[in-house]
């Protein structure tokens, strides 16, 4: 059973404080910066931010968008960060409760964490991706233990096939890539979480959002692969958290 209505506003709370620890994740762990003791500062003058002025989303309200020591606009990356990791909270909420509950959380926070990362700078760090695999097992093995064959099979197709299509891509366009192993490694991962039954349609679904990304943004000039490429990643991890939310 999911939780009861009234405890949606913890798990909405608790998600504004994950979304402002993962808005640091995606703008330091490309950099291999300090994640845990690197002190928050202003991009713009350095100036270091206390503790009141990282509060989610309230301290971007109080402070209007700017920092508060040079007023150079902060932008919408990071309340918008921890608005979306509010959402995976509630999201999870509405379908599952206990463990189930905390094991959506986790997947659904990691996925975005990757999928802002690849959109940015076009990479999925290992240490986002394959810590599913392990992760997907072991939730299956403790909570759902019939499921753990067919969860080990998901993390195995799911690298070996995204692997081979990245092999003919590149051998289709002379030595070019297309696809990364970046890619394979997290269908991997999602594949340990949905299982091998769940794999047909999140690549499925995965590659119909990628397609009206490009459909939609071509219609206001988007060139994708002329001008800009397509990481991929986003709608894997967004195709494979909707599967599991309707499989959970």
């Amino acid at each position: 059973m999911p939780p009861e209505l009234s405890s949606w506003p913890a798990l909405a709370a608790i998600g504004l404080i994950v979304g402002s620890f993962i808005g640091v994740v995606v703008q330091r762990l490309p950099e291999r910066s300090d994640l845990v003791f690197g002190r928050s500062a202003c991009p713009s003058c350095a100036a270091r931010l206390p503790a009141w002025d990282l509060v989610p989303v309230v301290s971007w309200l109080a402070l209007r968008g700017r920092c508060r020591s040079c007023a150079t606009p902060i932008g919408l990356f990071y309340p918008g960060v921890e608005l979306a990791a509010a959402g995976v909270a509630v999201c999870a909420g509405a379908v599952a409760s206990g463990w189930l509950l905390v094991a959506s959380c986790v997947f659904g926070w990691t996925l975005l964490a990757a999928a802002l990362i690849d959109w940015r700078d076009y990479v999925l760090p290992d240490a986002l991706t394959l810590p599913l695999v392990p992760a997907g097992l072991v939730f299956a093995w403790l909570i759902e233990p019939e499921r753990l064959t067919d969860c080990a099979l998901g993390a195995v197709a799911g690298f070996a096939i995204f692997a081979a299509v990245a092999e003919l891509y590149r051998r289709w366009r002379g030595g070019r890539d297309g696809l990364g192993r970046g890619d394979a490694k997290l269908l991997s991962g999602l594949g340990a979480w949905v299982g091998l039954s769940g794999l047909p349609e999140l690549v499925a679904l995965s590659s119909v959002m990628a397609l009206g990304a490009v459909l939609f943004g071509g219609a206001f000039g988007w060139r994708p692969g002329r001008t800009d490429p397509v990481p991929f990643g986003p709608f894997l991890a967004a195709a494979g958290w909707l599967v599991w939310l309707f499989r959970v």
